[in-house]
């Protein structure tokens, strides 16, 4: 029935044939050219089928997570699943008994490894939900669904679940590399060490202190191998026993922690081996805080860990 119409906007888009030009061309058709190029059905022989959808609907939150044995999407390798659950599965398959659609993606800013824990006021994320048959909801439908989801398990947490709008979903992504993250870590280390000598050590340390980091071992199978800089702006450490101390710490996003208190056999300069002069290892990491502002607290946040 359009194929006229359909000429004649293929002759106007030039080389960009995209749906963006596409849609600037109809927006500037006039009723002359419509006119002029459509053609009728004739004998009812022609006919169009024209197929209607949703556009996308995104749904934002931010979640804590407290296992040490949880991943954060479908731990699946090779076909075979390593792990019952995720927290991608935790939080997207309640939404979407609300919310259904023909698929979902999950999306957050950043990640933590199986056995990092999330706490403060958790990491956000944003679930974009594809063809969905319904695109408005109500504050109180998320809040009901967020409840659930805190019921269900105690591995992981929810708050400031609702709607947002796609402009508003970009949020998790700009500014990447410029937002900071806060963590703590249990280090050990094979010489005895106490407060005050680490008090000195530490102030002689450059701040911000700048870090250059090859992509770890660990990540390689899934990375591009490069090297990063990144900065870590406040370092600061308790010590637990001669063995045993608490590193706290805020880095820029996209540093690895891990690598830096242990060095990753050299890959990351300088790293915590080097500026302590002995053997440092990590025994547990959390994140305390991703530090982006989105999406908006709500007012009706009551549930706490």
């Amino acid at each position: 029935m359009f194929a006229g119409i359909f000429e004649w906007v293929k002759s106007n888009a030039n080389e960009a044939f995209t749906r963006q030009s596409v849609t600037s061309i109809l927006n500037d058709l006039t009723f002359d050219d419509f006119e002029k190029y459509y053609k009728p059905a004739i004998d009812g022989q022609i006919s169009c089928t024209i197929l209607a959808q949703h556009d996308s609907i995104y749904v934002a939150g931010r979640y804590n997570k407290y296992s040490r044995t949880l991943s954060q999407t479908p731990w699946i390798i090779d076909g075979v699943r390593k792990a019952d659950t995720s927290v991608e599965e935790l939080i997207a398959l309640p939404v979407s008994k609300l919310v259904t659609a023909k698929d979902h993606v999950f999306i957050s800013s950043g990640r933590e490894d199986v056995d990092v824990r999330t706490l403060g006021r958790g990491r956000p994320f944003v679930i974009e939900f594809r063809q969905p048959s319904r695109v408005l909801y109500r504050p109180e439908e998320f809040l009901t669904i967020q409840h659930e989801i805190n019921m269900l398990t105690k591995d992981i947490r929810v708050r400031d679940l609702q709607q947002v709008t796609k402009e508003e979903s970009n949020q998790i992504k700009e500014g990447e590399e410029e937002k900071t993250k806060c963590y703590e870590a249990l280090c050990y280390t094979n010489i005895q060490i106490d407060q005050i000598e680490l008090d000195q050590i530490l102030a002689s340390v450059s701040n911000p202190l700048i870090i250059e980091q090859k992509t770890p071992i660990r990540v390689l199978h899934r990375r591009t191998l490069m090297t990063r800089q990144r900065l870590i702006s406040a370092l600061s450490t308790t010590v637990i026993d001669p063995y045993h101390f608490r590193l706290r710490l805020t880095t820029q996003a996209g540093a690895y922690v891990k690598e830096f208190v242990h060095g990753d056999f050299g890959r990351t300069k300088p790293n915590l081996t080097i500026i302590l002069n002995r053997f440092v290892d990590i025994l547990e990491l959390d994140v305390l805080a991703v530090n982006i502002d989105f999406p908006p607290m709500l007012s009706n946040e009551n549930e706490t860990r």
